[in-house]
Parts: C-alpha cells; structure tokens; sequence
C-alpha cells in the first residue's frame, strides 16, 4: 500500500470553485404544489399566510449534527434545520453532544454515542428520552409537528398523536422486509417522507407524504477539474457496500485505489480482515475515516468514486457529494443510483461488476462542470428545505382531516393544539 499520488492543483473546502451557480435558477416545481391550490384547505391557510411553524427535530444519537466524519443522517438533518431557520420557522433540535446548526438545541445525550452504532439499546432509551423531552415541551409550547430521523423513535407517535401533533417520519434506511412490517404497522399514526422514488415504490403501503431528494450546499463542496491518479472508495466496511468490488475493478482498470471508510464496529472490522485485507496491493492506500475536511480533498481529487453496491441503496449522498466537487460516479444499478446519477453525463452505472473496469476509464471523459451542474440544478439544500416544508403542511392537513374521537360523555379524546399552549 502506498501513499496518494500528489501533482494536483488541489483547492481546500474553504476554496471558491470556478463554477458559479444562481440560487434562483428556476428550479423543478415540487411535487406537492398541486396540493397548494385548495383554498378550503388547512395546508393552504397556512402556506398561504406564512405562518411558521415549530418543528421539533429528533436526530439519532450516534453522531453530532453536522458530523465531524460519518453520518450521513447527520449532514441531512444540519442541513434540513439551518433551511427551515432560515425560511422563517422555529426548530428544536433533539440529539447528542453539541450544538452546531443554527436550531435551538436540547441535548438527549451529553455525549455522542458513535461506539453503539448498530446496537438496538441506544436507540429504544433515545425513544423514551426524547419523547419525555417533547412532552415536556408540549405542556408550555405549540409544536406543529415532531419530524422523526431516527428507528425506534417513530413509536412514540401515538403519544404525540394524542396531543394533536402530526408525526412525520423521514426514512433513511430500506423499506423492505421486517422494516416495511415494522412502518406499516404504525401507518395510523406516522406520516413518512421517501428519500428516493425507488425507496417508496417498495413499500407503496406505506402512509407516504411525499419524498425528498437529500442534498448538500454545492458552495461548501471544492469544485476541481485537474483530478490525481486514483479511484475513491468512500463510506463503510460492509459487504452491500462492495469495497471488494472496488478493488478488483481498480486492479483490473490499473488505477490505485484509495479506502477511506469506517472501521469501528466489529462486523466492520471482521469484514474488512476477511474479505478487504487480503485484497489489498501496493498501489491501494487504506486511508482510514474521512473527516469532513478530508472526505472534500479526497472527493474534488479522485478520478471517480466507485460505489459497487449490492443492495437496495435508499439514496446514497456520497454520490452528490462527489458530484458536487466535479467527480463522476462510477456505480452498479441498484436502489436510487438511477435517481442521482444521469447515466453518460455524471457517471457511469453499470448492469455488471465486470463492467467497472472499462466504467472507470470512461468516467475521465466525463465533464466535471456537468457533474457540479446536476446538483446545483436537482440535490441543492434550498430544495431540502422547501421539500419538507410542504411535507409538513401536508401532514399537519391530513392530521387536521381526520375526526376527533370522543368519549360516551362528549369529552374529546384528543386534545387539539390549541390546548396544548402557545408558542
């Protein structure tokens, strides 16, 4: 294993990229806006008066919001609460550690939980921590709705019900199997936003109100055309994320391969003994966890980043993110790849592992400023934020729509939320 290739006339993540780009490009119209027009409506009589709203955001425990390395919920959920700050509302955060969006922040943990990652406990405690927290709050605040990033945390949504707050969902991992019984089962109570089309065709029994592309903000992310001799493999030890296949298809292309992925949890580290180690060559470069800072340097470098997946990849932000910088994506079909990734403009998807070899000598024929332009035009924070927001009118309208149960004497069972306080 050797060292990166350097020569590369690389700009830092604070660098200004030669590609400049309009905020008010006239962006794809949202998929909600239809639902805008019935002035009969709740969600119209609150779009249409710009009342904020108070939206109380739960991030999962494991990592600070914005992440310092991994964390790809993270980055979306910073993202998502500086968008809705600055489009006029109020948002709580809920997480771990320290604040660092521009939301109020109650910490549920003092610290980040990174080590438990995969273990089912932090997260069933993060439940009923946070849902003591927005009791509490909803006893002297109005919450218009509580957005759920996390697993277990959906469960408390009956609570959150009964105190007239809608419950919107954003699922960030698969849909099938257990996962789609597990939603499915609390359809009556959860309203869920799609991160990719393909992740909602899976589960069209799902109580979907809407989907929305995560993003990033493209001026944090160096653009750079002059790229250095290496592929990119970026994200975590497991087998669905194919790094395997990335280094058979670096070896057979002869590029060296850079690894910069997290190792931290035991199937990781297993993994990476029996089926990465052993693959390793001279030429290949195990660079370890990317931070932010380095996670830009190795992304605007790269000839391509290679993403093999073999599983249903719900988004898969590294592949914007890469974009972003100017580097094409060289990828295997499966999940949202299609989605975010314009197959001979962007990238390379490929039907076969064997094709990524000849994938990766194409990618260099690709423009980098097609690359930039793709998520300037389609995976922009802006939209983020103007995505969620109609997803919470939306939500906040169905919930509205539904009847309030009553007792035999005539006491409501649900308390409205005018009962439950003043913002």
């Amino acid at each position: 294993m050797s060292s990166i290739p350097s020569g590369s006339d690389s700009s830092g993540p604070s660098g200004s990229s030669p590609i400049e780009y309009d905020d008010s490009l006239d962006y794809p119209e949202s998929e909600y806006s239809a639902s805008l027009d019935d002035s009969e409506s709740l969600i119209y009589q609150l779009h249409g008066s710009g009342a904020p709203l108070h939206i109380v955001m739960v991030a999962p425990p494991y990592f600070e919001v914005p992440p310092a390395g991994y964390g790809g919920v993270e980055a979306v959920v910073a993202q998502l609460a500086d968008a809705l700050v600055a489009r006029g509302h109020r948002v709580t955060l809920l997480g771990a550690g320290r604040s660092g969006t521009t939301a109020r922040f109650i910490p549920v943990w003092d610290d980040i939980l990174a080590d438990r990652l995969g273990d089912p406990f932090p997260e069933v405690l993060n439940a009923l921590k946070v849902r003591r927290i927005i009791t509490e709050l909803a006893q002297s605040e109005r919450i218009d709705v509580v957005h759920d990033h996390t697993f277990a945390g959906p469960l408390n949504a009956p609570m959150y019900s009964a105190l007239g707050i809608p419950t919107v969902v954003t699922v960030h991992g698969p849909v099938d199997g257990e996962a789609q019984e597990y939603y499915g089962s609390l359809t009556d109570t959860a309203q869920f936003v799609a991160i990719s089309d393909r992740q909602r065709s899976l589960a069209e029994n799902l109580n979907w109100v809407g989907r929305v592309y995560n993003t990033v903000r493209p001026s944090e992310w160096p653009f750079q055309t002059r790229k250095q001799d290496f592929a990119l493999f970026l994200g975590r030890y497991a087998p669905y994320k194919g790094p395997d296949l990335a280094l058979h298809a670096a070896h057979q292309a002869g590029i060296p391969l850079v690894l910069a992925a997290k190792m931290n949890e035991p199937p990781e580290k297993a993994y990476f003994e029996t089926a990465v180690r052993p693959l390793l060559r001279d030429t290949d470069f195990v660079f370890g966890e990317a931070d932010q800072i380095a996670k830009r340097l190795l992304l605007a470098s790269a000839r391509c980043l290679l993403f093999p997946i073999r599983w249903e990849e719900p988004f898969g932000i590294v592949m914007i993110e890469a974009m972003a910088c100017g580097t094409p994506v060289v990828a295997l079909r499966g999940g949202a790849v299609e989605e975010v990734v314009d197959d001979g403009v962007t990238g390379i998807i490929c039907d076969d592992p064997a094709e990524l070899p000849a994938a990766i000598a194409a990618a260099d024929e690709l423009d980098p400023a097609a690359c930039r332009r793709r998520v300037v035009e389609r995976f922009s924070v802006d939209q983020l934020g103007a995505g969620y927001e109609a997803a919470y009118y939306a939500a906040i309208d169905k919930t509205a729509a539904v009847p309030t149960p009553v007792a035999a004497d005539g006491v409501p069972l649900i308390r409205p939320l005018s009962a439950v306080g003043n913002a």
